[in-house]
């Protein structure tokens, strides 16, 4: 039984996210703004009432992690984000900030602070976007979104160089264009659907490939 815990948990592909390791029988830690039924019903702990851009929710987060956890914590997913679309004709600054503080700030500091609670073989996935790719932007616009992805990338290529010495694996990934309310249910893939494919990824992630950026579906995708 692995210990997970799960950023925004409480719906879209954290909660099947959080459907799939409860279901394995790994022990589920949702931690989201407003929890929801079903996480409740499936998840082991949920702690609700978390905004992570405030120190002092993370800290929250840590204190309770730390009375709950019985042995390392095998896999952190920083799922939580916030979607906005900016353009030159319509520019919004706060709303890109928001977005570099929830995407890419907030997983580095969830990483960093449940750091001292991971042991060798513990894993850390980033739920990113292929948004995040300088080289597959040919439509510009998302300004906040893609360079929050991007950053979020940097980071967690970094967090892969300096853990692997200490045991611990980190990959960023991409889901897919899912079903899902941050992009009005819109997608071309179900959360489902995503949520397996995101297993199967965390499953191969090793020492070996630490660092990817790779599409659900398996493809490594360009950074």
């Amino acid at each position: 039984m692995a210990n997970v815990v799960i950023t925004g948990a409480n719906r879209g592909i954290g909660l099947e996210l959080a459907k799939l390791f409860a279901a394995r029988g790994d022990s589920v830690t949702g931690v989201c703004r407003e929890t929801s039924d079903e996480l409740e019903d499936i998840a082991d702990q949920v702690i609700s009432g978390i905004d992570l851009t405030n120190d002092e929710s993370i800290d929250a987060v840590v204190a309770i992690l730390e009375q709950l956890l019985e042995g390392p914590l095998d896999l952190l997913i920083n799922n939580a984000g916030l979607f906005c679309n900016e353009t030159l004709n319509d520019m919004n600054f706060d709303t890109i900030q928001q977005q570099l503080d929830i995407n890419a700030i907030v997983p580095l500091k969830m990483a960093c602070a449940l750091l001292p609670y991971m042991a060798t073989g513990s894993k850390i996935a980033n739920i990113t976007s292929r948004m995040g790719s300088l080289e597959d932007n040919t439509s510009g616009s998302y300004y906040g979104y893609r360079a929050s992805k991007a950053a979020l990338n940097a980071f967690g290529k970094s967090l892969a160089v300096d853990l692997k010495p200490k045991g611990i694996a980190v990959a960023q990934l991409h889901p897919g264009f899912v079903q899902t309310r941050m992009v009005g249910f819109n997608g071309d893939i179900s959360p489902q659907e995503a949520a397996a494919g995101l297993a199967a990824r965390i499953d191969e992630l090793t020492l070996e490939n630490t660092g990817g950026f790779w599409h659900s579906n398996g493809q490594a995708l360009p950074w």
